[in-house]
């Protein structure tokens, strides 16, 4: 499910932690990070990996929802061993290849990519999100349980309350309250979508729970896979 954009970046696997290090550093500068992307898209999807609990086997899950009523559409899981090392930083490179593999079986292209995990909210500046939006040249945006890097305040208690995500000075994502009285997530822009449409987006894929419905479905498939 490739698209045909001239700025996308073909996948090519590294040899070694330095080549990984290497790509996200060349890459990092071809990110589009104002976008503003689409503030109406009629699908989105969802993109998650379960893993087995020896580590050594996993399933990357990809969920297509309707925008307006979140019912899935269509739905694609790869289930296959990591690519790369369990190194931090460097987690896009165990995943990507299965990712790519899942969205590649879809029979609608989303409009939207919502990964679980970060784009921009990286320590280079080039996360999952970031990686998927340039290979596939779709707008992406990353929302991450837990930080990676940088310092926040906390948002005010009511949902749709936010601070800003900032790391070395840079603001690199915001602090969602997408439930009152419920802990944050970590919205950041993976490719094509400026921060403040990553987070409408964010807060439309949360009607009833802390994570959007992508997620949750993408994971349920996941597990699935495993099962």
């Amino acid at each position: 499910m490739t698209g045909t954009r001239k700025d996308q970046v073909p996948y090519v696997p590294p040899a070694d932690v330095a080549e990984a290090l290497r790509v996200q550093e060349e890459l990092r500068s071809r990110v589009d990070l104002v976008g503003p992307g689409p503030t109406a898209p009629a699908t989105v999807a969802g993109l998650d990996v379960a893993y087995a609990e020896t580590g050594d086997r996993f399933a990357a899950a990809v969920t297509v929802l309707d925008a307006a009523t979140l019912a899935v559409v269509d739905e694609a899981v790869s289930v296959g061993r990591p690519a790369f090392g369990y190194v931090p930083g460097l987690f896009a490179f165990r995943e990507l290849p299965a990712l790519l593999a899942a969205l590649d079986r879809l029979t609608v292209r989303p409009e939207l990519l919502v990964c679980d995990g970060h784009g921009l909210a990286h320590p280079r500046r080039f996360g999952l999100a970031c990686h998927l939006g340039l290979v596939t040249g779709l707008p992406a945006i990353g929302v991450g349980k837990t930080p990676l890097v940088g310092e926040w305040a906390e948002p005010g208690p009511e949902r749709g309350a936010w601070t800003p995500l900032r790391d070395g000075g840079e603001v690199v994502g915001r602090v969602l309250r997408t439930r009152g009285g419920v802990k944050p997530v970590f919205v950041s822009v993976g490719h094509r979508m400026s921060l403040a449409n990553a987070a409408d987006r964010v807060l439309s894929l949360t009607p009833r729970y802390r994570l959007p419905e992508t997620t949750r479905t993408a994971d349920r498939l996941s597990r699935r896979a495993l099962a």
